[in-house]
């Protein structure tokens, strides 16, 4: 059998009682050989990954466990929490760095390029699309429909995802409440997404000194894996920085030279470079902000248009963060000086591309240092507390979108200096609330695929559309 890059390394697992070789991350035993997937064989699976990841973040992360730890079993379930858990940590999406981090932990720097890019790609070239179709042709009786049943397709899957992460991710009764306050903090309390993580980190490690069995049950183990063979080393950090460094600031000072710095080209690059580094939280906690800028300061769309583009990023294969591709879409549709079609175009890759790349400099450049790190138990203890409070904040999220899915209106609910947006109830959506409804039974009674659930409720919208 051949063995990927980085020599097994024969040990005995005393959980398991039974002689193991890891090779890559990949779990070989005397009871079952597992061969370390080919790039080919894992392109495909990432290709599949990228094409059907819809559902945001708590989705895409539930599908992503469900293919590499449930069924090809290339990580272990410890490997694909500890590479969650620094994910979460960073700004950007997190599903898609995660998606990068295993690809690199498979095959290196082809791998984390593959994984990552697939994972964007699709999606992607759909925004592109629709974006398209938005701008020149809006109100299409077929297409709003494909998109009112993508929208319950989209919540039931969100739902479901919750549930199956906050399975995996909360052992124990304390990491349970550490979640429902997470939850009550950016809900209720609306403290911002990276004060909860620093201060679910800081718990995570108070606590891990004085009782671990409340943040890891039962004695900790590795489950079989290995370190990656690439050591960190100031050597390789500054090769990275250099490379993804000139990727990424070298077009912002190419438009800056050539166009100026008044151009629209040129401030959708500083804009959306800014975007790159604060977006803690996913496109939910940055919506806000770029809205605010976007509409009101730079002009480019009403605030109307980016709500749309968030429903469009709803339902559209890849991170919700490519909402802001359809915000550099339109910032070129309309600013862009040249054909309307083209400068949307340049606008949105523009938008996505600074977006990105530094999500691949934040990968390359730490994994080697947390995978190292997985054997300090302090850092395991602030993780693991990391991911509990993360699953309240997916929480948030899923409650948020459900809630304006179903109802048509909200409205603000003030008290002693805080401000709730509730819905109105007599906005309800029938059609859309025994839609979604459906879709959640599919999902939790019956298990229906994801191909079969979305193309079976795009199909109602369409049908409920038509006779409304």
């Amino acid at each position: 059998m051949p063995i990927a890059h980085g020599a097994p390394v024969p040990r005995l697992n005393s959980m398991a009682g039974r002689r193991m070789l890891d090779t890559g991350g990949i779990r070989m035993d005397q009871h079952e050989s597992r061969p370390h997937p080919g790039f080919g064989e894992a392109f495909g699976v990432w290709l599949k990954i990228g094409l059907l990841s819809f559902g945001g973040p708590a989705g895409q992360i539930a599908m992503m466990h469900r293919i590499v730890v449930d069924e090809k079993k290339w990580v272990s379930e410890p490997q694909f929490l500890h590479a969650l858990n620094f994910c979460m940590l960073l700004p950007g999406p997190e599903a898609q760095q995660l998606a990068t981090y295993i690809g690199w932990l498979l095959h290196r720097w082809a791998g984390g390029l593959a994984a990552g890019l697939l994972f964007i790609l699709p999606g992607l070239l759909v925004m592109l699309g629709l974006s398209t179709v938005y701008a020149l042709w809006r109100e299409i009786p077929v297409i709003e429909g494909l998109f009112f049943g993508l929208q319950a397709a989209v919540l039931a899957i969100v739902i479901e995802a919750v549930h199956r992460i906050a399975k995996r991710a909360i052992q124990t009764g304390f990491l349970l409440g550490l979640g429902a306050a997470a939850f009550i903090g950016i809900y209720v309390l609306q403290i911002p997404f990276p004060l909860i993580v620093f201060g679910a980190a800081v718990i995570g490690w108070a606590v891990g000194r004085l009782r671990e069995d409340w943040i890891i049950p039962g004695p900790s183990h590795r489950d079989g894996d290995v370190l990656p063979s690439v050591a960190p080393s100031w050597q390789r950090s500054l090769m990275v920085l250099a490379i993804f460094g000139a990727l990424w600031l070298g077009p912002i000072v190419f438009l800056y030279i050539t166009l100026g710095g008044s151009h629209a080209f040129s401030q959708i690059s500083v804009f959306f470079s800014e975007m790159a580094v604060v977006t803690f939280g996913g496109a939910y906690a940055v919506l806000a902000y770029v809205a605010q800028q976007a509409v009101d300061f730079y002009g480019w769309l009403g605030p109307d248009e980016m709500l749309h583009g968030l429903g469009l990023a709803e339902t559209t294969p890849g991170p919700l963060i490519l909402v802001l591709t359809f915000v550099g879409y339109l910032a070129g549709f309309r600013q862009g000086g040249v054909d309307p079609v083209l400068g949307g175009l340049l606008g949105g890759v523009m938008a996505t591309w600074v977006t990105f790349v530094p999500c691949f400099l934040w990968i390359f450049l730490g994994a080697p240092y947390i995978e190292r790190a997985r054997n300090v138990k302090a850092f395991a203890h602030g993780l693991a507390a990391i991911t509990a409070a993360v699953v309240g904040v997916i929480l948030n999220l899923a409650l948020w979108f459900g809630l304006h899915a179903v109802f048509r209106e909200m409205r603000p609910l003030s008290w002693g200096g805080w401000t709730w947006d509730i819905p109105v109830w007599s906005s309800i959506d029938p059609a859309m609330a025994a839609l979604a409804a459906a879709a959640l039974i599919a999902v939790l009674r019956f298990h229906v695929g994801l191909m079969w659930l979305l193309g079976g409720c795009a199909l109602a919208g369409v049908a409920l559309t038509l006779i409304r």
